[in-house]
């Protein structure tokens, strides 16, 4: 298999949420499956009417980079349009490979374009969805992007400005040694590669077990660096984490933008926050409890605001390799994928085992959810 390819199934593990029985009570009222598509879903967003936009999952090389879901048609179109999904070799202004995916608050939904299917350069994509055009384009150059970087999800921090990207280190072969977190200015475009191989990116040798069986290439077992990322209400906290690990992280989002700080001193003012299991996507709520999708007991967990305790939220049989979650502040729902991503070829002696139907869950949340995390 290409390189390429093995590089995206890392991007999307997750957790290991200690094992549940089915007839566990759940903590949020009974989940409801919003959509099913042809193809895996990654990470979902939404416009600023709240219709649903979801990245293809990159892992199974989609045709299709990304698409908006119609509730009424139940149908799915290119988005934002056919001509931002056709790679071509006269420009760039098309979308490579798409996991990430994140709206603002102005109605503008940033697509994160790892770029590694084409020989581009890796970039963020930001469409206004209220005037229906392109909003811009940022770049992130080789000081921001190792050989082995795979970015996976971002946080849009509209206060300060910032983009904040979580690296998993994954790919290109990558061991996730290389995880790290970058910081891309809005206002001026300049990029900032912080906190590389560090407690807080590095993955533990926690391995990622699905029904007994250990995810492993090659008899390779896999480790994914920072992943999951988001934040407060308030843009005061930044919370991460690298998905094999046992330990959420937080920092404060005005130390991670301070250059004065060095890497050990901003090291130093990262507080491991709470116990998880191998996680993937990362949402919050209104209340601080924060969401995961735990990918190896088919469910969503939360990290409880009050204690801090991991609760299960919901878990679902069909909840198969859960991927990102997020917020709709259109409905009040909290939607989360079902990629299948562990039932690809490259885990199964070279059969693709994945197939339809691919589902979107959709629940409440215990509070209302943070808009546009």
């Amino acid at each position: 298999m290409k390189s390429i390819i093995v590089s995206f199934f890392l991007l999307f593990t997750f957790p290991l949420v200690a094992q549940k029985s089915k007839k566990q009570k759940n903590i949020a009222p009974k989940p409801e499956i919003f959509a099913t598509t042809d193809g895996a879903v990654g990470n979902i967003a939404f416009t600023h009417s709240g219709e649903v936009v979801y990245s293809y999952h990159p892992f199974f090389e989609p045709k299709i980079r990304v698409a908006k879901y119609n509730a009424l048609t139940k149908t799915s179109e290119p988005f934002p349009n056919l001509e931002w999904n056709t790679p071509r070799p006269t420009d760039d202004h098309y979308l490579s490979n798409v996991l990430g995916i994140r709206n603002d608050e102005n109605g503008i939904i940033w697509m994160l374009d790892m770029g590694n299917r084409n020989p581009i350069t890796p970039k963020i994509v930001g469409w206004n969805t209220k005037i229906n055009r392109l909003e811009r384009i940022y770049y992130l150059p080789e000081t921001a992007v190792v050989k082995t970087s795979q970015p996976n999800d971002m946080l849009i921090d509209t206060k300060h400005q910032v983009i904040i990207i979580a690296d998993e280190g994954i790919g290109n072969g990558g061991d996730g040694s290389t995880a790290a977190l970058i910081v891309v200015d809005m206002k001026t475009g300049r990029t900032r590669r912080l906190l590389e191989g560090t407690r807080s990116t590095l993955p533990e040798k926690i391995p990622i077990v699905i029904n007994g069986k250990s995810l492993d290439i090659n008899g390779n077992e896999l480790y994914v660096g920072c992943d999951g990322i988001t934040a407060d209400k308030d843009f005061e906290w930044l919370y991460f984490a690298p998905l094999n690990g046992t330990k959420m992280y937080r920092v404060k989002i005005s130390d991670l933008l301070n250059e004065q700080l060095s890497e050990n001193e901003l090291d130093n003012r990262i507080e491991p926050y709470s116990d998880k299991p191998n996680n993937g996507g990362l949402s919050i709520d209104v209340a601080g409890n924060l969401y995961l999708t735990a990918m190896e007991s088919n469910s969503v967990v939360m990290i409880s605001a009050q204690d801090r305790s991991v609760k299960t939220v919901f878990q679902d049989e069909r909840l198969l390799w859960a991927d990102g979650v997020s917020y709709n502040h259109a409905d009040g729902y909290m939607y989360v994928s079902a990629a299948q991503v562990h039932l690809g070829a490259v885990f199964n002696s070279g059969k693709n085992l994945a197939k339809p139907p691919y589902y979107i869950f959709r629940f409440k949340p215990v509070a209302k959810g943070v808009n546009f995390r």
